[in-house]
């Protein structure tokens, strides 16, 4: 047997005491709780209220799993209709899948809703929580490791991730190890959040436009990874249909980065948390290449509009 350096763990279940719980749910819970500790450092740094993030995540969350679990339906719904299918099972989330694009329009909407309530400016709030999202879903990505889910094409690499007999495609049943497309798109989060933290301080991006880079980095990495995978999925003119969609979201966030010009500086208002408005300095080099004053300053500029 071909010895993968990635084997897979024996069960999808962590065992605590009498409580038995899902791995899966585990990495998902703990990618939120460090988006939402990142995003508040970052929102702070810009003068942002302490707490807000939190807040706002109550709310962008439960409609971020909403979207992702009817994203997933809607685009694998035989898997829950027609003979011999359970359509409760369309409800039962712990056992996985949650479309990734439904969970980030999902959470998107919930986070503008609830930070137009407090009177943020949204643009400057996708801005600030940018990288953290990256970084949630790389840790809730290792969650598929457990499952023993969405992995890749048979390969003999010294990396591929060793699948159990059961849990192998049914055209590969001697296949032993598989691509860890799990990990590749872990590493690729990991990597597309530190591009989008260096672009917004050297570029001055604002107004959403380091949520734009978000998108359009993590879309790029989605699309060739998704071309590794071999788990069932519907396909448009020969391509899986998240391939469309990486494709169809990269070329929109783009177009936002070429278009959308930079703002001035402004301030930051929380009108829930009764916040004054802060002024709010760019954090980036100038025209002529010269650091700012002082590396305490936040960046990078925003404001909000009325």
């Amino acid at each position: 047997m071909e010895l993968a350096f990635l084997p897979s763990p024996s069960s999808p279940y962590l065992t605590l005491g009498p409580l038995m719980l899902h791995w899966y749910a585990v990495m998902v819970i703990l990618g939120v709780a460090a988006a939402i500790a990142i995003g508040q450092r970052r929102w702070s740094a810009r003068g942002g209220a302490a707490g807000a993030v939190l807040d706002i995540a109550m709310v962008a969350v439960p409609f971020g799993i909403l979207g992702g679990r009817l994203y997933h339906v809607i685009t694998s719904w035989q898997l829950y209709f027609g003979p011999g299918r359970n359509p409760v099972e369309a409800l039962y989330v712990w056992q996985g899948g949650l479309g990734v694009w439904g969970a980030i329009a999902g959470g998107a909407l919930g986070a503008w809703i609830a930070a137009r309530r407090r009177g943020i400016d949204f643009a400057a709030f996708a801005d600030a929580v940018a990288p953290a999202v990256l970084v949630a879903q790389a840790i809730g990505r290792i969650g598929c490791w457990f499952n023993q889910e969405l992995y890749g094409r048979p390969t003999t690499l010294p990396w591929g991730l060793e699948i159990d007999p059961a849990n192998r495609p049914a055209a590969t049943p001697n296949a032993a190890t598989y691509h860890p497309t799990f990990a590749y798109e872990a590493a690729w989060d990991l990597g597309a959040a530190a591009l989008v933290v260096w672009a917004e301080r050297r570029f001055r991006l604002d107004r959403g436009r380091a949520f734009a880079l978000y998108v359009a980095a993590y879309t790029a990495g989605r699309g060739w990874i998704e071309t590794l995978r071999v788990d069932p999925a519907n396909h448009v003119l020969g391509l899986r249909l998240n391939v469309w969609t990486s494709l169809l979201l990269f070329a929109a966030a783009v177009t936002f980065l070429s278009l959308r010009r930079p703002g001035r500086p402004a301030a930051v208002r929380d009108l829930a948390a009764g916040q004054p408005a802060t002024p709010a300095v760019p954090l980036a080099r100038d025209a002529a290449g010269d650091a700012p004053q002082s590396q305490d300053l936040p960046a990078p500029a925003f404001w909000r509009r009325s």
